[in-house]
């Protein structure tokens, strides 16, 4: 049996939640709710500094997070604070209804603006919190695609494998063959296979549900573009009518 997640009792006297919450209150405060003015404004920073981990002081957090953004609209910093104080599990309930105040108001702009980091932790926050069941199940789906292709990519990148180069006699067998994978399943017909058409189409179809299904088909239609296994693939296709971008 995997590891399980603290009941919320057992977080309650978890003495470094409470630490990490400290000056919350102020904090949370200071965060606006003119989503639209803040569109208009622009970090000043001198230079993006992406955060790794978090400090356990919530203001530190905070000012990390500033220089993170720095050059970005103002707003794409608040979406970043209200994550981070529901996850800190302050007000999470009041914060997470002002979270989809958020997404509700300025759906079209996020989901451009935002990098795919701060999407995901987009997803990820309405699994946690969501009430409705479909939001849940295409966040998770979206949180899934993306943290695959993440590990994938990480192993390429340990195992310096961008410096390895295609077998063209192994690639001509996949036209002609079923290679088998593992537990009954067999590899893409690289080039002209259909599977990622289908699962596109099927993407697009989620997408008009709900604004979960929307950011999974914004990630989706990322991963063509940046280089990873996706954008891989694409380059490598040649059958026009099975493309999937």
């Amino acid at each position: 049996m995997g590891r399980r997640d603290k009941s919320r009792f057992e977080k309650w006297f978890s003495f470094s939640r409470h630490k990490r919450r400290f000056g919350a209150k102020i904090l949370a405060g200071q965060i606006e709710v003119d989503f639209a003015s803040q569109k208009k404004r622009i970090i000043n920073g001198d230079e993006v500094v992406c955060t790794h981990g978090s400090a356990n002081s919530l203001e530190t957090h905070f000012n990390a997070l500033k220089n993170e953004f720095s050059g970005q609209a103002e707003l794409n910093y608040t979406h970043a604070k209200i994550i981070v104080l529901i996850r800190r599990d302050f007000e999470a309930s009041e914060n997470f209804q002002l979270f989809e105040q958020l997404w509700e108001k300025e759906k079209r702009f996020l989901l451009k603006s935002l990098n795919t980091r701060w999407l995901i932790s987009a997803v990820d926050t309405f699994v946690d919190y969501s009430s409705d069941a479909a939001t849940r199940a295409l966040s998770l789906a979206a949180s899934c695609l993306f943290n695959t292709v993440k590990m994938q990519e990480t192993e390429r990148f340990f195992q310096d494998a961008d410096n390895c180069v295609d077998n063209e006699k192994r690639i001509k067998s996949l036209q002609q063959e079923r290679v088998s994978l593992f537990d009954g399943t067999s590899a893409f017909a690289v080039g002209t296979d259909d599977t990622l058409r289908n699962m596109r189409w099927r993407i697009d179809k989620m997408a008009k549900i709900n604004v979960a299904g929307e950011i999974l088909q914004e990630v989706f239609m990322r991963l063509q573009k940046n280089d990873c296994v996706y954008r891989r693939f694409k380059d490598r296709h040649t059958r026009d009518r099975t493309g999937w971008w």
